[in-house]
């Protein structure tokens, strides 16, 4: 790379993390679960002190000084004609995540049209143990659980079982919200892209500390809406899973038993399960971790968001989602229809706050949507599809490239935020943008650096 471009390359970079301390800031203080910061139940303010208040908009006066950052636009000619070789450096990365123990364990994959390029474990899956993680451990996936969700609903779609204007008070006729129009208003897709009306992650904090779901659903009756249902994006677990109870009411039958049988099964997913049960049944699976001085230490995983198994139940290993993976860019027509795809990969409402996340997110997102169980984002002029997914002690992120059926997946077992800018460099390098080491890695190269990349919270 000639000496300008690198210069300016540094200076995106060194903009990007100016505009990320704030934000990072205030994130570090919040606890990672299956999504952002749940909504208070009691909805009282937070008291905030003079001094932070000035701290505040001090930090809001400094953003606003700093020049906009230059996102970069793909050219097409710069694609990369070697997927395998951008994997192979993939890996490499990968190499120096284990070197570092940034981690306790992770998989992950690159794959390319219908081939698998990249499939591997480092690390451990019980650091008690010494377990290596290989790429039949199964880890818990959060919130990349939706998106099986929102495809089971649109095989049922299919099959003329649902609708996606099927309306939930229809086929839950005890379902009430605050507002009596919105009730009868709220349809099964705005289920699926969190248009339901009420605050971000409404009860999510009763749900972690082990209030019933049901009791949680018949209490958003209490809660008062935000916006009209439909009007507005507002991230939802509890709201979002009685897609679960819809399915039961069309089919008579369990949801997960219906994933099982629609999904997992014709994917040949064998290692893909619902629940803690399951997990810990599974031959081998990645126990959950925390740092414990200069390593980590295993823990119970938690059973609160397996209550909400349409937003965060699935289980499964790296070589299961590879299959999933194949399948959500095309090459499985036979479980996943390209009708239904592209119905399932629609945006349907702006999610504008992504835009403001992590660095990567505002050094390359022109827009920020969601579909139905995933999130789309204009990637440099590109369009990438993505989730990503957080409980306590497990992270995950998914994402793809549909123009050119490229994508890649990472699991792992610890809630680190090292692992998240991998994603980013490796399409970034696919597509022939600037390089930028979002994952701030050690490496033998000197693209720029710009610290530990961040993660995308739970959603």
């Amino acid at each position: 790379m000639s000496s300008t471009p690198r210069v300016l390359v540094s200076l995106v970079a060194a903009i990007a993390v100016a505009l990320s301390a704030p934000a990072d800031a205030a994130g570090a203080s919040k606890k990672a679960h299956a999504a952002p910061r749940a909504a208070s139940s009691t909805g009282a303010k937070r008291s905030v002190s003079k001094a932070a208040s000035r701290k505040a908009v001090h930090a809001t006066r400094s953003r606003r000084s700093l020049p906009a950052i230059a996102i970069p636009v793909v050219d097409p000619g710069a694609v990369a004609h070697d997927a395998a070789a951008i994997a192979r450096e993939f890996d490499g990365w990968l190499d120096e995540v284990d070197r570092s123990g940034g981690v306790a364990g992770l998989a992950a994959a690159v794959v390319k049209d219908d081939r698998v390029l990249l499939e591997r474990g480092i690390g451990v899956a019980d650091w008690s143990t010494g377990e290596p993680v290989t790429t039949e451990t199964v880890f818990r996936l959060a919130s990349l659980s939706k998106a099986f969700a929102a495809a089971l609903t649109g095989l049922l779609v299919e099959e003329g079982r649902l609708h996606w204007d099927t309306k939930v008070a229809d086929a839950l006729p005890s379902f009430t919200l605050a507002d009596v129009e919105d009730t009868q208003r709220l349809t099964v897709q705005d289920i699926l892209s969190h248009r339901v009306g009420l605050p971000h992650n409404t009860y999510d904090r009763l749900l972690e500390q082990d209030e019933p779901y049901e009791l949680l659903v018949d209490r958003l009756k209490d809660v008062p809406m935000a916006c009209p249902v439909g009007a507005c994006y507002g991230y939802q677990n509890i709201a979002f899973s009685m897609i679960g109870d819809v399915v039961f009411a069309a089919t008579g039958d369990f949801y997960y038993h219906q994933v099982e049988k629609r999904i997992f099964h014709p994917l040949g997913m064998t290692g893909a399960t619902y629940g803690r049960d399951a997990l810990e049944s599974s031959k081998s699976w990645a126990r959950p971790h925390h740092h414990a001085g200069t390593g980590w230490a295993s823990f119970v995983p938690s059973e609160a968001y397996y209550r909400v198994a349409p937003a965060a139940g699935v289980n499964a290993s790296v070589r299961d989602i590879e299959q999933w993976l194949i399948a959500q860019m095309g090459g499985r027509p036979d479980v996943l229809s390209p009708a239904l795809l592209e119905t399932l990969h629609k945006p349907l409402v702006d999610t504008d706050r992504e835009l403001r996340g992590s660095p990567w997110k505002r050094g390359r997102l022109k827009e920020a949507q969601y579909a139905l169980g995933w999130r789309i984002y204009d990637y440099a002029g590109e369009t990438l599809i993505f989730h990503a997914g957080a409980v306590q002690g497990y992270r995950a992120m998914i994402a793809f490239l549909p123009r050119y059926r490229f994508g890649a997946v990472m699991l792992w077992n610890c809630e680190s935020g090292l692992p998240a800018g991998l994603m980013p460099m490796l399409f970034d390098r696919y597509l022939g943008l600037p390089e930028v080491n979002w994952a701030g890695i050690d490496r033998d190269d000197d693209a720029t650096d710009v610290g530990s990349g961040g993660g995308s919270g739970g959603g």
